[in-house]
């Protein structure tokens, strides 16, 4: 029982679900793994149409295009078709091979067609036999015998003596005859001969047994130019005596020519040998005993043992094999094998009872089955058809055996490549039930329920008396039983597989095992059956087992199959009708009330909806055929019908379906879950059929004449192509007429019935798949025409015109790559080059040619084509007039505005070909320009500059776009090498006007420079870059250089100084400081030296006055890289200090030496992790100064050290004068912190020093400190002099004690005695008046003064003359005083200068 599943579905992304869960055995069914599902079981579902109708839904295992879960599918329209018609193409060759339908057991299933529009045969008309014939026949005096040689449309009589033939298809044939011999004919065979004995006319031989002898005549078919066909017999002068034998059967083999034939006195197997030539005892013919040896081998007429009753009736040949089976009188079947050597090797005996012993096990008693019954005919299965199964043989009773033979290295595999060993019956078809010729409809046509196999009927004796029969590939059975007790009527009873209901069996128990299946139909012929024979060619839809009977595959490909049956009133023609005459039968005769639509269910019933809406398509589109009342077989035009079969097309197309296998997959796109209608399946297997020929076919062969040349010729026939075309032309003209009303091809008006988001999304995946298809038919319309075209021009020429790569392409090229690959129409696209090219050599008109072309076959010539085809042409017009003459140049420009229409479609092979022949007549702008337009045309999206502004990310799709069209650019780069070398040849200006070249190379810059296309600049800066050529590339006057080298800046330093260089070229002198400023911080790989170059570029860059820039940002800028210079100095000094450095060796220098020759560090950085550490005082007061730290106790200490260390150094390397080093550190260090109050504060510096003369050992002289002092330039004495009075008033160690203060004393008076002069100096250089006003020079005391005002202002000014002004003075005035009074120093020299400075001093204060 089914029942509704109450859990909803996982929704679909992008659909809605408004509908309920599906049934639990279909779910069930399609949830089963793809080992155990047959891809050819088809079940069917009970549904109804929009319209209420009651219709069949199944579940046709559909050949569709759909992609796999997770995969996108991407393909074009064209290409995703090819895969659907590969995958029908596929599945057709899946067809059940016979071994698997016809295996181990019996069956007796028959479907005897009720009426006869279901009749699987039919006669189509009957040859009389001439009346000259019987003529003959009445003057017959010994005996007669008829056939047929249905190949050739032949058909035969030997009377007495003499043979005739005559052609039955012929209205009033000529009689051939043979009389040329005395002796009554007893046999006649037609045979294939052994090639190279006889000429190559000959293309069969007659083998004629006489009682006398065998005679071998020679054959030729003819065909004259109108068309008709003649017959010729050769005397070949080959004879063989053969008195004494009775030869009633032939055979020949067709692969080897040998010929085979029996004596009617024995049981014996013979050859006949033939030759061209006689050799050695050996004659031109001669006969070969291949079962009897010894003397009978070389006279077998001479019996050496009792004649036996026992003789062949019946030998066959299958070629695939090399085998030969006989069947004797007494029902027994031999089998040999035909060696390569020529021998013939007696494998297998297989009597009549060791059959009946074989199949007892198969089958319980039957009368059709008993030692009473014998087998009148054995028919060969070829390899092709059947792997296991051999041969089938025919019981007097109708029954049929089918046997295989195996050998003992192949039992399990059933393959026989060489001698079978054994041989087993594998199946048992009965006859059908005595009453199907009188039944009713078979339950199969009108059972609408499940299917139940009929019981197998082993008693039936609906054959009885089968008098003969005959089996063709893939299964026809000619069964001939006589009709009356006399034998002088036959019945013919017809049968051949199903293969519709074999490819799709009904009952699902069936899946792992198709059953055989048979239709098949009586025909009463009203007398007597003297041969039959296949006049059409033999049946095969595959080269393989698997396939070769699929009929369905065929039946728009080659000619259905027809059979001649010979009687002795005449010559019937029986006719294989194809599913699709049937079908067009049933719905032109529907029965019933449903009428159409019955017939219609009951095919949909046993063959599927796919196969029917296949077949109605091909109705519809005039497909069908039928036998008119004048007996000619036509193709159906009835409007009715056609009018039927369309609506049935479009009413029972079924409709798109979600494929619920991968529907809970959410990765997947909901538009590739979509499964296409029957519809769509039922179209790709039309189109699929109507081109399996020609699909995978190469489209040339090439041969070598024999003189050496080169031969073209088709591989399909010409005809067979004109054919698909025309069928293809219909089916494109009916899809055309009635596209409003399918479902996928009615366009945005469909669209209004959809109710939910599911139906949406179906309805576009169907109209996805249908599109295809039809795309995929109209080019392969067009692609037929287009070989037609080339096989009407000289095909050799052109194949020889285009290169070495594309004819060897064109040599592996299919129709498949032709219709629907890229590389194959881009190589016809060069075939058709060719072919014009060619035509314009003849001096054919290029508008003609190409618009004949293009109206043939547009896609593969288009308008874009004439075009350039147009444009090449004035090209060549251009080169003859002249490319500098005013009539080229005007071409020239003609041809440039023709292949700027077609930039879109101009492929790079002609853009390479009009730039060549632009260049070589120096159209140098017209080539950059036509370039340039083709790159952007390629591009129209701008994917590429996209990508480019994102730094080029990968992967990406957009790279491919970029990549495209640089390859174009790198066209123009070669333009403009050219350009360039035509300057270098030529002189600019010649008797003070321009010449040619000259304005062609400006034309071209101008062109470059004018392009708007930022990709194409891009590449070229980056082209004149790899060229070296950096000043052409800051000489362009264009507005892309700026930004090109701005995004280049950020990734190289090259670009980057170029930035700075273009701004320093342009004026712009902050904007290259900021570049030089970013790249002293970039994280290029670049030395500390460099940076520091870049720092001072940009200060000197930063401080050029530059009009238009805001003074705060410059003054910002000078800030930040004087504040960067400053700490590279210090970076670069400690890196210097490092190189030199014995502490640090190995890997941990090499990497402490990098890292400081890089980047500039921050101040913390080089402080912490190096000054510090490495004990560099100096550096680390430098650290200080630009960082502009003020703490008092750090620079204390830091100057300590840097004291300290200074002695220490000097003193260890055991130099002189340690102090000398002090004093020179202390200059140096005040130079290089430019004596900053901070870092080179006196209230530190000059304590420091005051106690390092007092305490260092050695003491350094008396005078060190205050020389050390006054050689500062920029400390004034009286900043000193403070100190040093502080020093000496504070009384702290280690200035105590008379000594210690003495010499502190005696250096504070040298520099008062410093500071005195300086003022003095100084006065003198102010104003001379002033200092008279004050006194006169050297003396300390004023002369007479003139009024207090006035000696007031004088003692002023002169007191601004000494350091520190008035204070100053005062203060020098109070430290004197107190070194007076505390009477440091002794009565001498020093004591003396004292007072005189006192004096002075007090003068300039009273």
């Amino acid at each position: 029982m089914s029942f509704i599943l109450e859990t909803p579905q996982r929704p679909l992304p992008g659909t809605y679900f408004s509908t309920p869960a599906a049934h639990r055995e279909s779910s069930a069914l399609s949830a089963r793994p793809d080992a155990f599902r047959s891809s050819s079981i088809n079940y069917p579902m009970l549904s109804r149409t929009s319209s209420g109708r009651q219709e069949i839904q199944s579940s046709t295992n559909q050949p569709t295009s759909q992609a796999a879960p997770n995969v996108v599918d991407t393909l074009k329209p064209v290409e995703r078709a090819a895969r659907t018609i590969n995958q029908s193409l596929a599945q057709e060759t899946r067809f059940p091979e016979l071994d698997s339908y016809v295996g181990q057991g019996i069956s007796s299933d028959y479907d005897v067609a009720p009426t006869a529009p279901w009749a699987p045969f039919q006669k189509t008309k009957m040859y009389e036999i001439p009346d000259r014939i019987f003529e003959q026949y009445n003057r017959a005096q010994v005996s007669t015998m008829m056939g047929l040689f249905a190949e050739l449309n032949l058909a035969w009589i030997a009377i007495d003596n003499a043979l005739y033939l005559w052609d039955f298809t012929h209205p009033n044939p000529d009689l051939i005859g043979f009389e040329d011999q005395p002796n009554s004919i007893t046999a006649v065979r037609l045979v294939i001969p052994r090639l190279g004995v006889f000429v190559s006319a000959i293309s069969h031989l007659l083998v004629i047994a006489t009682t006398a002898e065998i005679l071998l005549v020679g054959l030729s078919r003819d065909t004259s130019p109108t068309g008709s066909e003649s017959v010729s017999l050769y005397q070949t002068r080959m004879a063989l005596s053969t008195k004494g034998m009775d030869i009633t059967v032939i055979e020949g083999s067709s692969a080897t020519g040998r010929i085979f034939f029996s004596n009617r006195g024995d049981n014996d197997v013979y050859e006949l040998t033939y030759q061209q030539e006689e050799k050695w005892f050996q004659g031109r013919v001669g006969k070969v005993n291949r079962t009897s040896h010894g003397l009978a081998t070389l006279a077998p007429n001479i019996t050496f043992k009792p004649r036996s009753s026992e003789h062949v009736l019946q030998m066959v040949v299958d070629d695939t094999r090399n085998l030969l089976y006989t069947l004797s009188s007494t029902s027994a079947i031999r089998i040999f094998h035909m060696t390569p050597q020529g021998s013939l090797d007696s494998t297998i005996n297989k009597p009549f009872s060791e059959i009946l012993s074989n199949i007892g096990h198969m089958v319980s008693r039957t009368e059709l089955l008993t030692p009473a019954v014998s087998i009148v005919s054995i028919n060969p299965i070829p390899s092709n058809e059947a792997s296991k199964l051999h041969l089938m043989a025919t019981t007097s009773t109708g029954c049929r055996l089918f046997l295989s033979a195996t050998a003992a290295s192949s039992f399990l595999s059933g393959a026989v490549s060489g001698k079978p060993t054994s041989m087993q019956v594998q199946h048992i078809k009965f006859p059908p039930q005595q009453t199907s010729q009188t039944a009713s409809p078979s339950r199969a046509l009108t059972n609408l329920g499940p299917y139940q196999g009929p019981p197998v009927d082993t008693q039936s004796k609906a054959l009885d008396r089968t008098r003969t029969a005959r089996r063709y590939p893939p299964g026809y059975f000619f069964c001939f039983v006589p009709q009356d007790a006399q034998g002088f009527t036959d019945t013919l009873f017809i049968s051949s597989p199903d293969p519709g209901r074999i490819n799709r069996p009904q009952d699902p128990s069936q899946m792992m095992r198709t059953t055989y299946q048979e239709h098949s139909i009586w025909l009463n012929l009203d007398s007597r059956a003297e041969d039959v024979g296949m006049i059409s060619p033999p049946f095969g839809a595959g080269t393989q087992a698997a396939g070769f009977g699929n009929e369905l595959a065929v039946q728009f490909d080659k000619p259905a199959s027809e059979f001649a049956i010979l009687t002795n009133t005449g010559i019937h023609i029986i006719r294989r009708r194809r599913l699709v005459d049937i079908f067009a039968a049933g719905i032109r005769f529907g029965s019933g009330d449903d009428g159409t639509g019955g017939e219609t269910v009951r095919f949909i019933r046993l063959y599927g909806r796919g196969e029917v809406i296949a077949t109605a398509l091909a109705v519809a589109c005039g497909q069908g055929q039928d036998v008119t009342s004048d007996s000619r077989v036509a193709k159906i035009t009835d409007p009715d019908i056609l009018e039927r079969a369309r609506q049935v097309f479009i009413d029972y197309g079924g409709k798109p379906q979600l494929n619920e296998n991968i529907v809970m997959d959410q990765n997947a796109l909901a538009l590739d879950n979509i499964r296409p209608s029957p519809r769509h399946e039922g179209l790709a297997l039309y189109i699929s059929r109507l081109v399996r020929s020609v699909w995978k076919s190469p489209v040339i062969t090439e041969m070598v004449t024999p003189l050496g040349g080169l031969s073209v010729a088709s591989t399909v026939r010409i005809p067979k192509l004109l054919d698909v075309q025309r069928d293809l032309t219909k089916l494109q003209e009916f899809l055309n007429d009635n596209k409003g009303f399918i479902d996928g091809l009615a366009g945005p008006d469909s669209l209004m019935h959809v109710t939910t988001k599911q139906d949406e999304v179906a309805l576009q995946a169907e109209h996805r798949a249908l599109h295809s298809l039809v795309t995929l038919i109209t080019d392969i319309v067009e692609g037929i025409s287009f070989v037609l075209v080339l096989f009407d021009e000289r095909v050799e020429e052109i194949v020889l015109a285009i290169s070495d790569a594309a004819r060897q392409q064109m040599r592996q090229l299919t129709y498949e790559g032709l219709f629907a690959t890229s590389a194959g129409k881009e190589l016809a696209k060069e075939l058709v080059k060719a072919i014009v090219n060619r035509n314009i050599a003849n001096g054919s008109n290029v508008d003609t040619v190409a618009e004949a072309l293009r109206r043939r076959c547009g896609s593969f010539c288009s308008a874009d084509d004439v075009v350039i085809f147009k444009a090449q042409e004035q090209i060549k017009r251009a080169q003859e007039a002249g490319g500098n003459s005013d009539l080229g140049r005007r071409l020239l420009n003609e041809s440039l505005v023709l292949f700027t229409q077609v930039s879109p479609s101009l492929s790079r092979e002609h853009l390479v070909w009009a730039l060549n022949q632009y260049v070589a007549m120096e159209f140098y702008g017209g080539a950059i320009k036509l370039a340039l337009n083709v790159a952007m045309e390629a591009d129209r999206g701008n994917r590429a500059l996209s990508w480019l502004s994102d730094n080029k990310p990968l992967p990406d799709p957009r790279e491919e776009a970029y990549n495209a069209r640089l390859n174009i650019y790198k066209l123009v780069h070669g333009i403009i090498v050219n350009v360039d070398q035509a300057s270098r040849r030529a002189p600019s200006t010649l008797d003070g006007e321009t010449t040619t070249t000259a304005v062609r190379v400006i034309e071209a810059n101008d062109e470059i420079n004018r392009s708007t296309d930022e990709v194409f600049q891009y590449s070229l800066y980056d082209w004149y870059l790899e060229q070296g050529w950096t000043d052409r590339l800051l000489a362009v006057d264009s507005s892309y250089v700026e930004p090109y080298l701005q995004s280049k800046a950020t990734q190289t330093v090259g670009h980057a100084d170029l930035l700075w260089r273009y701004y320093s070229q342009k004026n712009r002198y902050f904007d290259a400081a900021t570049v030089q400023l970013d790249l002293a911080k970039s994280d290029f790989v670049l030395p500390l030296e460099k940076r520091i170059e870049y720092l001072t570029r940009a200060r000197t860059n930063g401080s050029t006055n530059n009009p238009g820039y805001d003074r705060q940002k410059r003054q910002a800028l000078l800030k930040e890289v004087s504040d960067q210079l400053d700490i590279a100095y210090i970076q670069d000094d400690v890196l210097a200090r490092l190189r030199s450095d014995a502490r640090l060796d190995g890997d941990r220098k090499a990497e402490v030496l990098r890292i400081l020759d890089g980047k500039v560090l921050s101040l913390d950085e080089l402080f912490n992790n190096y000054t510090d550490q490495a004990a560099y005082y100096d550096l680390s007061l430098l650290i200080y100064e630009v960082a502009d730290h003020r703490h008092p106790t750090h620079i204390s200490a830091t100057w300590q050290s840097i004291i300290n260390q200074t002695h220490a150094t000097t003193v260890e390397k055991g130099q002189p004068a340690a102090h000398e080093a002090v004093a020179e550190t202390i200059r140096s260090m005040g130079t290089r912190l430019q004596f900053s109050e901070s870092t080179f504060p006196m209230s530190i510096v000059v304590p420091l020093l005051a106690r390092y003369a007092q305490t260092a050992t050695p003491l350094p002289p008396p005078s060190f400190l205050p020389t050390t002092l006054l050689s500062l330039p920029l400390i004034p004495p009286i900043t000193i002099l403070h100190e040093l009075a502080t020093l000496y008033f504070n009384d702290e160690a280690p200035f105590q004690g008379r000594a210690a203060r003495r010499l502190l004393a005696r250096d504070t008076l040298v520099v008062a005695t410093r500071w005195w002069e300086d003022g003095q100096r100084r006065r003198h250089e102010v104003g001379g008046s002033a200092a008279s006003v004050a006194g006169v020079a050297g003396d300390f005391h004023a002369g007479s003064l003139r009024g207090a005002a006035g000696r007031s202002e004088r003692l002023r000014l002169a007191r601004d003359a000494f350091g520190g002004g008035e204070e100053g003075v005062v203060e020098v005035s109070e430290v004197l005083d107190s070194l007076w009074k505390d009477e440091v120093f002794g009565e001498g020299k020093e004591k003396e200068e004292l007072r005189a400075l006192r004096r002075g001093v007090d003068g300039l204060l009273r």
